[in-house]
């Protein structure tokens, strides 16, 4: 079986994982410093988010130098000890791929502000002119709020699905796509194991550029049967890249793997990113979307597995990352509600015992599906959102770029707590963390959990453990008819049950109560609970 199957993949967002020297932003030799945590706790590979050259307008997506790092995180040394490090513990190495934008700063858009329209430089990226009236090409708007065009100083105009500092590419060009082919292999020949490619449906625009007026949200639209399909997002010609892609990997030894963050409905649009020669994940954000009822997980679920299979791929579970609010906090918010782009003080507050009960339960749900998994950190250690952050200390351009309508995602970024009583919660040898970290994650800090029976950080050994024990990762599950208000699925002889109602649910008699995210009483599975058990 190809380990990426069933692997469980661990997100480390390297400034607020660890910091080595004080400075508060975490950096590369911290991660390397921290390896041993994701050893102990079961996971097999680590997925890292941009530690390039930046000058960090969007927290390092917007890439300047594809093949380095950025002082702040270390040097290029720091990533080739980083890789040597992971994999003497046995841990697989995932780095991030920004290819729909670079940096403002990067040469080749300082080359294309300095030549003249229809220039070659300038045809690297997206430039038009304007309209008649002065305005922009087209009326989309940015991601992260504003419009989606800028104007220089000749006249035309730039294209940023996100910020100003992220001018999009223009895959059209034959010299983007070398470049992008070139530095795989920069990588690839460093070791890595594998990129998460972000914005994967967003490389390629529809010809025309069309207009588009309703919310530029980064998905393909509400995923039903007819529905126009947005000319900036999943277009099929990101298809031919992502084969090209393929090939390349494939000409490397171990299984080297790509992973799509697509933010695309329904399932059967995403399952054509995993096709056989084409990506081997691709994050499954619907199951991310769906509420806290037994009636959508259960949909999602089946709807996933079904479109997975048709393309013979894995499907690829994830429940927080550092662009949503923890599912911790999220989970606690009132069922069926939109998710929010974070939470501010003044919002409504999540019930904190609520959310990380749900969310525990969650986890072991996900953890016992068929496919790949992917934690973000401190997940392991049950955070929640930060959702009392000072809008002083707010650094997401999406808080600026919409004159703090949306909160943003900074909330799901404050670096995590290792240590109850070190500065910095042990985050780093100072005081100093780029973001404030709340109370209470001196409470979940590591040192306060590990040992403990029933911690958050327990659970999870617990159920990495007996996940690969039992194989869950792989083949099929069957569902258990019972309450409408309960998911039940086996695989062999074990039964993972989630109870979403508000009355307990019935074990079948003899079942051997293996692991449970709440303590449970004889064959009574209390609401928001899941329990994997052994049958008779």
């Amino acid at each position: 079986m190809k380990w990426w199957r069933d692997a469980v993949i661990y997100q480390v967002y390297p400034r607020s994982f660890a910091d080595s020297d004080g400075d508060g932003i975490g950096d590369l030799p911290g991660v390397v410093s921290r390896l041993d945590h994701l050893a102990e706790l079961g996971v097999d590979a680590v997925w890292l988010s941009p530690f390039y050259p930046s000058p960090q307008a969007d927290a390092g997506y917007d890439v300047a130098d594809y093949r380095d790092v950025d002082p702040i995180f270390g040097r290029l040394a720091d990533a080739d000890k980083l890789i040597t490090e992971a994999h003497a513990r046995r841990l697989r190495v995932i780095v991030d791929l920004v290819p729909n934008h670079t940096s403002s700063r990067h040469v080749w858009f300082a080359a294309a502000l300095a030549a003249a329209p229809g220039s070659r430089e300038r045809d690297r990226y997206i430039f038009r002119d304007g309209k008649a009236d002065g305005g922009p090409p087209n009326s989309w708007q940015s991601v992260f709020g504003g419009g989606a065009w800028t104007q220089v100083a000749d006249g035309q105009w730039y294209l940023h699905l996100f910020d100003t500092g992220q001018p999009d590419l223009n895959w059209d060009n034959p010299e983007v796509r070398a470049e992008f082919e070139d530095i795989l292999r920069f990588w690839l020949d460093r070791g890595v194991d594998g990129f998460r490619v972000d914005v994967a449906h967003g490389l390629v625009k529809q010809a025309d550029l069309a207009d588009w007026h309703l919310p530029m949200v980064p998905l393909t639209g509400p995923g039903t049967e007819g529905a126009p399909r947005p000319p900036m997002w999943d277009q099929d010609g990101v298809h031919e890249i992502y084969r090209r892609w393929r090939k390349i990997l494939d000409g490397y030894e171990g299984e080297r793997i790509l992973v799509a963050e697509a933010w695309v409905q329904p399932a059967e649009r995403l399952a054509a990113y995993v096709r056989p020669d084409e990506m081997h994940q691709a994050f499954n954000f619907e199951y991310l979307e769906a509420s806290w009822t037994a009636a959508d997980q259960r949909s999602v679920i089946e709807r996933s597995l079904a479109a997975g299979a048709a393309v013979d791929a894995p499907t690829t579970w994830v429940l927080s990352n550092h662009d949503v609010v923890r599912h911790a906090s999220r989970l606690a918010l009132p069922v069926g509600a939109p998710r929010p782009n974070g939470i501010a003080a003044g919002d409504p507050q999540p019930d904190a015992a609520l959310g990380l009960r749900r969310a525990r339960a969650a986890s072991l749900l996900m953890l016992a599906l068929p496919g790949s998994a992917y934690v973000y950190q401190g997940e392991e250690l049950g955070l929640p959102e930060h959702t009392t952050l000072p809008n002083e200390a707010r650094q997401d351009p999406t808080w600026f770029r919409t004159g703090g309508e949306s909160v943003g995602r900074d909330g799901c970024r404050v670096p995590i707590p290792w240590e109850a009583d070190a500065p910095s919660y042990g985050f780093g040898p100072s005081d100093k963390s780029w973001l404030p970290q709340p109370p209470v994650f001196g409470e979940l800090a590591l040192d306060r959990q590990r040992g403990v029976p029933g911690s958050t950080y327990e659970l999870y050994r617990s159920a990495l453990r007996l996940r690969r024990e039992h194989g869950l990762g792989y083949g099929a599950l069957s569902w258990v008819p019972g309450a409408a208000d309960v998911v039940a699925f086996q695989t062999d002889n074990l039964l993972v049950l989630t109870n979403f109602g508000p009355n307990p649910a019935e074990l079948p008699a003899g079942a051997e109560v293996l692991l449970a995210s709440e303590p449970v009483a004889g064959r009574e599975v209390p609401t928001d609970v899941t329990v994997w058990a052994r049958l008779p």
